[in-house]
């Protein structure tokens, strides 16, 4: 599934080696019950879940980049296809079964042009090895 969300989240999901099931399943609940959108005072204190929101998920090997050592990133840590691929696809399923709606994607490995208006702006770094 391929398409456009008018609001919600844009979620570039990296996969690593680590990575596995139960890592997804918290993932995809941490991502849906997060507080991060306004509420009627200005707050950021609802979830994507609460504002009946969508979201759009699109794979991102480069966020395991490696620069400590010279010029050239390394993705070493980056999960090969036959890993990732299946996690990408639970983490998506999961997703859609916690914001009871499908979620939209990218497709997997493609050179795409993704194009946002990023109200905020916020970013959160969410990594599964440190959950906090």
């Amino acid at each position: 599934m391929t398409g456009e969300i008018s609001r919600g989240l844009l979620i570039l999901l990296g996969i690593e080696e680590a990575d596995d099931e139960p890592d997804v399943e918290w993932l995809a609940g941490k991502v849906a019950r997060m507080r991060i959108f306004e509420d009627d005072e200005g707050l950021m204190n609802r979830s994507v879940q609460e504002i009946a929101g969508g979201a759009l998920v699109v794979s991102q090997f480069t966020l395991h980049a490696n620069t400590k050592k010279g010029n050239r990133p390394s993705f070493i840590r980056a999960a090969r296809p036959d890993q990732a691929i299946p996690l990408y696809e639970s983490f998506v399923a999961k997703l859609s079964a916690e914001l009871n709606h499908p979620v939209a994607t990218g497709e997997f490995g493609a050179d795409m042009q993704v194009s946002l208006i990023n109200d905020g702006p916020v970013t959160i770094w969410i990594d599964s090895r440190n959950k906090e």
